[in-house]
């Protein structure tokens, strides 16, 4: 491998390390772009242990807080029951700093001809779920044009699949492998080696995610709580929407692990432990994604 090759490999590492934009030097010693797309910016999550699932006293912390809010569904359904806490080891993989966006996803369909961010109020009203069509319409995309004011909103009404097929197209723009991270890489992202509850710590503060406490009840821009990054330095990852994974939900195969909480939900269920299923083809106002990949792979 001769120098000038030597140099440019190092320059998109570099840029896959999400550190910004860089230069290589030629043969003739100039400095020039490299011959690259320009690269999401992602995080990596360095190889070893970390703390996965909760302990009674956390889910009752998760309980509490929610009905002290005058929720008591959690409780009811046991929603945290089945949080195992285990202690893990995962290989080093990279997870995208920020949610996806309009504007991110907005290149993907137009690039693609994949169908827009979208759900008719038949198929909205046959999911059962407790918002009216109504909420549904500030998120609904005109062709292939997001709603006014919201490109850096994080992307929702897609499906599993429809998360995964970005994942894969960014990848390839960007000559690297891209999935959807699975739960245990999310959890890791969101909570660091030590298992903070919460990605800033072990005590709910409102004022560093956007969910029901004191929120818009509505999406944000990414990466509006700063106070709120996980000990990796990923950005909403409590709060904002739920996070569609690759990992099977373990107790009804037809659904999938969702991951985070939103901006409708109480903090028992915004604590990095907590595991929310939805079926794959859902196209809900709560679901976006990010985006993962392996350590190296490009």
């Amino acid at each position: 491998m001769g120098m000038s090759e030597r140099i440019w490999r190092i320059g998109v590492l570099l840029l896959y390390l999400g550190l910004g934009s860089c230069t290589y030097a030629s043969g003739q010693g100039r400095q020039t772009t490299p011959p690259s797309p320009s690269l999401t910016p992602m995080v990596l999550i360095p190889a070893g242990e970390f703390i996965m699932g909760s302990t009674p006293a956390e889910r009752e912390y998760g309980y509490r807080l929610d009905e002290e809010r005058g929720s008591t569904v959690a409780r009811r359904y046991q929603w945290f029951a089945n949080e195992e806490r285990r202690l893990l080891s995962l290989p080093a993989y990279y997870i995208d700093r920020y949610l996806v966006t309009n504007a991110d996803y907005k290149a993907f369909i137009d690039a693609t001809g994949s169908p827009p961010p979208y759900v008719d109020q038949a198929t909205w009203e046959s999911y059962g779920l407790i918002h009216p069509y109504k909420t549904v319409q500030r998120f609904l995309w005109k062709g292939n044009r997001f709603p006014p004011g919201r490109g850096k909103h994080p992307v929702v009404l897609v499906t599993q699949a429809e998360a995964m097929a970005y994942c894969r197209w960014r990848g390839a723009r960007e000559h690297r492998s891209l999935r959807l991270p699975t739960e245990a890489e999310w959890e890791k992202a969101a909570r660091g080696p030590e298992g903070n509850i919460f990605p800033w710590g072990n005590t709910f503060d409102p004022r560093r995610l956007n969910s029901a406490d004191g929120g818009p009840y509505d999406t944000v821009p990414v990466g509006s709580y700063p106070n709120g990054k996980s000990p990796y330095g990923v950005y909403d990852m409590a709060g904002m929407v739920f996070e569609w994974t690759a990992t099977p939900c373990p107790y009804d195969t037809s659904k999938v692990i969702v991951k985070g909480g939103s901006w409708d939900d109480y903090p028992g269920v915004t604590r990095a432990a907590a595991r929310h299923c939805r079926p794959a083809t859902l196209r809900h106002i709560l679901i976006g994604f990010r985006c993962a990949g392996e350590a190296g792979g490009e």
